[in-house]
């Protein structure tokens, strides 16, 4: 923990003059997504307070704004927790992934489109792999498809699938073999690329319904696992 705090208080220079629970949130959010707080961890108000340099009033409404994402669980005389998901919340948030990405994709009109940072995410992720890095190419995997909606143009669609990512980061969390759950999709993230790149709009929803069906199930069968064994731990 006391890493995690040092590695938080350096995110107190992003709060400026202008301090609020919304920026606090954002900035937890952003801690949650990387790891730096795992599902199930117990965030002290005092702690991360005294990290950022925030009152108690602001931080617990920060943790009311991501309690309301799904984000964290307030437990009663047990303080917030990082939420650990269930199999049926990894699959909503898959199904809120395929309503939103495909129509994105679908509705993108006639090309050219801008497609040069969900080129530099295929890089990241290309960086990642030859680094032997494979969380880092979760991680670049979720910013391709961050930047994938974002070709939407909508601050609202950004905002909503903002916390949608977050929240597949706490399903990633407890994967044991991050290489397995995540080398697949480097080609096919290039595949999709190259469709938009050809203006072939319906080859690139074609293959990214296929891709997240595929990366759902792989998502659950691996979830189900471990969250079988941590139920036989338990037992």
């Amino acid at each position: 923990m006391a890493e995690q705090l040092a590695g938080l208080a350096d995110d107190r220079a992003l709060l400026g003059r202008t301090s609020t629970a919304k920026r606090v949130s954002d900035i937890l959010r952003s801690r949650i997504a990387e790891g730096y707080f795992p599902p199930g961890t117990r965030l002290s108000e005092d702690s991360i307070g005294g990290a950022l340099g925030v009152s108690r009033n602001t931080l617990r409404e920060a943790f009311r704004l991501l309690t309301h994402e799904r984000l964290l669980v307030h437990e009663l005389n047990r303080g917030v927790f990082v939420r650990v998901l269930t199999v049926e919340d990894v699959e909503d948030i898959y199904r809120t992934r395929a309503l939103v990405e495909c129509a994105v994709v679908r509705g993108l009109g006639e090309p050219p489109y801008p497609l040069d940072r969900l080129a530099e995410a295929v890089d990241e992720g290309r960086r990642a792999a030859r680094e032997d890095d494979w969380k880092g190419l979760g991680t670049a995997n979720i910013h391709f498809h961050r930047e994938l909606v974002a070709l939407a143009g909508s601050e609202r669609t950004d905002e909503l699938m903002r916390s949608v990512f977050a929240e597949l980061r706490l399903a990633f969390h407890v994967v044991d073999d991050p290489r397995r759950l995540h080398e697949p999709y480097l080609v096919r993230n290039r595949q999709i690329l190259r469709a938009l790149q050809a203006g072939n709009r319906a080859e690139a929803e074609e293959l990214l319904t296929v891709y997240l069906d595929d990366s759902l199930e792989r998502v659950v069968e691996v979830y189900r696992r471990r969250v079988g064994e941590d139920a036989a731990g338990v037992g």
